[in-house]
């Protein structure tokens, strides 16, 4: 959600006004917050249940809640939404030199790369997974294969190369 109201935030910090050009962005945030409430059951106040969520462009005539349930799901979305852009508002303003640096790159040349990033912000504080292994590693139950098919096993072997060539170049 901070990832989405990106845009719309840093609007604000560094334009001191909003426009609708984040409002696709804002959208999708409303729609994870609702889905979380009402589809996923992840709200301590509403409890463990879960609702149909119309489809977009679906009239609804009819909801499985009450209307006290209905203004719950409201409070908790908004207090959601609030939340996440509070936590990106302090995050974008304790980080604004490194925004600065990006936008102003941007700027330039419109297009930024990983290795712009690099330079720009310096190496992650966290290793990186690049395998389809490191990626799924501790995401299935202790059964699940998560083995790559046979057919597969070497499908990033050759990026994986590349990058080690050019780091030691």
């Amino acid at each position: 959600m901070c990832m989405a109201l990106g845009g719309r935030v840093s609007e604000e910090i560094f334009f001191g006004k909003i426009t609708t050009g984040a409002q696709d962005d804002l959208r999708k945030v409303t729609q994870s917050a609702y889905a979380q409430v009402v589809h996923f059951g992840m709200n301590e106040r509403l409890g463990n249940l879960s609702f149909e969520m119309p489809q977009s462009g679906e009239m609804v005539f009819d909801k499985p809640y009450s209307e006290q349930t209905a203004q719950l799901i409201d409070e908790e979305v908004r207090h959601i939404v609030k939340d996440a852009y509070i936590r990106t508002l302090d995050l974008l303003t304790t980080r604004k030199s490194e925004v600065e640096k990006v936008a102003i790159r941007l700027l330039e040349k419109e297009k930024l790369d990983k290795e712009d990033m690099l330079q720009l912000l310096g190496s992650r504080p966290y290793a990186e997974k690049s395998t389809y292994e490191e990626f799924v590693e501790g995401t299935g139950s202790i059964d699940e294969d998560t083995t790559l098919p046979k057919g597969l096993e070497s499908w990033n072997k050759v990026k994986e190369n590349e990058q080690n060539e050019k780091a030691v170049t």
